[in-house]
């Protein structure tokens, strides 16, 4: 559990009852995950969604985290001998890590300062003496009592010098001041970044940054991750400053008094103090800040982006054909049942002159009859839309469509254990194929094989905080999966994986009791599988789906724990649940208030009933083959003032990258997206969508085309 005071700090950041964060908290605690939670214990947490759950979850941890350091400095405190009654309330009071450690400051172990030597000195009392600024003070005469050669004190001079340094001690942990001082560094600091000498910063893509100033409050995400790429790779200096007026005015307003001989050595410890130190220690916080508000920024795009790939329209169970295509090796073809497994191989020449492509088309008309093929999937690298133009002169059935498939990632797959172990006998061309195909008929259970760092939709993805990316792309997966739901009886182990209560050890136990006693006839036969205990059992039944099961509700997404209120229905309709699944008129007759109780209200009877109109039904779009322009296949063919059809690859903060079917993604820039401001291309496009683009440029050395969605007529 967490503190009330926790709970309430959690509630007012989120908006909720604090009633719902302890609920919440407690079933996270308790080994539930946030499907779950949000799909069915609605009457518990009061109908929070997945991202609340999950921004529970992580703020939960970041208190714990700051509860453990509270206990790491109060045990310091107490050891130097320091913890005042006052200092422990104020630091039991702390809500934030920053402000946390800024309590610490002038007590954490520190390596030896010019302050620490002044103090060795014993000027320490003059400093207070100084601080106080008492009008009549005589400066000069209180610092010749310090004059001290055994302590090394030898001057007037050095005494003050000495008291000042202790001074800016002061202000550089004076809590107030640093408060003040991050602030300033967020509202009025620049980012600035300069060319270094002898690099060719010119020629390089840091070009623009050579001579860059900007607003730290105001510069997007993929700027600061660009220039503190720049520096990292030995092209930029990168500094965040403010200016120096504003910090010493805002300084000189928390610590003079007034303007006597005290005042002015406080002024010069001020201009010190920020020189030295505080204006080095603001920049590092405000760079850490920054990083991480960018890296936040970037790691939500590159969510949306995975999350809107694998949300992607699937074909659905069809005899597939996909070619993994290439020229001077040959396209690598294998043939798919509607399952998705592997039937035949074969390699066509079809770029090799006349009598490669005459075999070749002779070949997939063969292989399209023998296996009865109702899609044909062609990876969209190189080769691919001159293997598609070949496909599209052959007289196949205009019920066969031939669709380019996104193959990022697909190699990654095809040299990985989980190919190998898939297809031992065959090598990565074959299992690349193999992928291509999957994906057309089911994109999910697909891509969730391969890291989505893989996919290639990512957004500085190397230079984000990697952790943070793999717990939320983690977090994306498992939506996803667990939002469409699993057939438990073909499910690969990397699905099974994602789902709610799983994991890896019990997604193999899973597959291998599936191997040895055949398809399960029940969900409630889960419970056999090894491992899988009452827990498990909770969390995931909902989400695995058996098709033909023993109980019609196997198929659905109503939980096993809820099938005796449908009976309940069916019963009072006289029906079987079966009959009540299958009419509209029976369902619609339903009184949903006569099934409240303590444990199950309206949320979770509104589910019920959806799921009774739609049993397993599939959340996802339903499919549409992209067909680009027929002639332009090359970067050189493309024209400006072109209209041509394309699909949207990856999504970022500045606009996003369309594949037109030239093996160059254009780039749509934020200002090109529709006719009117956009501040957030999501709003506009997604990952996968089909769009209508105008040719704007063409910089073919460059490899560069711009795109426009604002010409085209219908735009938003």
């Amino acid at each position: 559990m967490i503190s009330e005071l926790h709970e309430r700090t959690m509630a007012s950041e989120l908006g909720i009852a604090v009633k719902q964060v302890t609920a919440t908290v407690e079933l996270l605690d308790d080994g539930a995950t946030v499907p779950f939670l949000s799909r069915y214990r609605k009457e518990v947490t009061g109908g929070l969604d997945e991202v609340v759950i999950t921004s529970i979850r992580d703020r939960v941890a970041q208190l714990r985290e700051l509860d453990k350091r509270r206990g790491v400095i109060l045990t310091s405190l107490e050891e130097q001998g320091k913890l005042s009654d006052e200092l422990q309330e104020q630091i039991q009071a702390a809500v934030t890590m920053t402000e946390l450690e800024d309590l610490y400051l002038p007590y954490r172990p520190k390596r030896r300062t010019r302050a620490m030597i002044a103090k060795e000195r014993g000027l320490e009392p003059l400093a207070q003496v100084i601080w106080e600024q008492t009008p009549e003070l005589d400066v000069i005469a209180e610092a010749q009592k310090f004059i001290n050669s055994e302590q090394a004190v030898e001057s007037v001079d050095e005494a003050l010098a000495g008291a000042r340094d202790i001074m800016a001690e002061w202000i550089n942990e004076d809590q107030q001041a640093r408060a003040s001082m991050r602030a300033l560094y967020v509202e009025q600091g620049l980012f600035k970044t300069t060319g270094i000498r002898g690099k060719d910063v010119q020629g390089s893509k840091y070009r623009d940054y050579a001579e860059w100033e900007e607003p730290v409050a105001t510069a997007p995400s993929h700027r600061v991750l660009a220039m503190r790429r720049g520096e990292q790779e030995g092209f930029l200096t990168f500094r965040v400053s403010v200016p120096e007026p504003a910090a010493l005015s805002l300084l000189h307003r928390l610590f003079l008094k007034g303007s006597g001989p005290a005042s002015a050595q406080i002024t010069l410890a001020i201009q010190d103090c920020f020189t030295r130190l505080l204006s080095l220690s603001m920049e590092t916080e405000a760079r850490l800040l920054t990083k991480a508000r960018a890296d936040q920024t970037a790691i939500e795009v590159f969510a949306q982006n995975v999350q809107q790939l694998l949300m992607a329209s699937p074909l659905g169970q069809k005899a597939v054909l996909a070619i993994d295509p290439g020229f001077r090796t040959g396209c690598k073809v294998v043939c798919l049942d509607r399952q998705g497994m592997l039937q035949h191989t074969d390699v066509i020449y079809p770029h090799l002159g006349t009598g490669g492509v005459s075999q070749a088309g002779d070949t997939i008309t063969a292989l399209c009859a023998r296996f009865q093929i109702e899609a044909i999937a062609v990876g969209n690298g190189t080769a691919g839309r001159e293997t598609e133009t070949f496909l599209r002169t052959l007289n196949l059935s205009p019920a066969i469509p031939i669709v380019m498939v996104n193959e990022s990632g697909a190699s990654i797959y095809s040299a990985s254990a989980v190919a190998r172990e898939e297809f031992p006998d065959h090598d990565v061309t074959v299992r690349g194929a193999v992928s291509i195909g999957r994906r057309l008929m089911d994109p999910l259970a697909e891509l969730v094989k391969i890291d989505p760092k893989a996919i290639g939709v990512g957004q500085y993805q190397h230079d984000v905080d990697q952790g943070i990316l793999k717990q939320r792309l983690q977090d994306v997966v498992i939506s996803c999966v667990n939002r469409v739901g699993v057939d438990v009886n073909m499910a690969s182990p990397q699905l099974l994986t994602a789902v709610s209560g799983v994991g890896p050890q019990l997604a193999t136990n899973i597959v291998a009791y599936r191997q040895e006693h055949g398809p399960f006839a029940s969900r409630t036969a889960l419970k056999k599988v090894p491992r899988l205990g009452a827990k498990a059992f909770e969390q995931a039944a909902g989400f695995l789906r058996i098709t033909d099961g023993e109980h019609p509700l196997d198929a659905s997404a109503v939980h096993p724990e809820r099938y005796s209120v449908v009976d309940a229905m069916a019963k009072d309709l006289g029906c079987t649940v079966k009959d009540l699944m299958k009419n509209p008129d029976r369902q619609r007759a339903i009184d949903l208030n006569r099934y409240i109780t303590e444990e199950v209200g309206k949320p979770t009877l509104t589910d019920i009933l959806t799921e009774l109109a739609k049993p397993g039904r599939d959340p996802r779009q339903q499919f549409e083959a992209v067909r680009f322009d027929d002639k332009v296949q090359s970067i050189e063919q493309v024209i400006p003032g072109m209209i041509l059809t394309g699909v949207v690859t990856n999504v970022t903060a500045f606009g996003a990258f369309v594949d037109i079917g030239v093996h160059q993604d254009g780039l749509v820039h934020i200002s090109q997206l529709a006719n009117r401001f956009i501040s957030d291309p999501n709003t506009v496009v997604q990952v996968n969508q089909q769009v209508k683009v105008t040719v704007l440029e063409v910089d073919i050395p460059r490899k560069r085309i711009s795109l426009s969605m604002k010409a085209v007529p219908g735009a938003t």
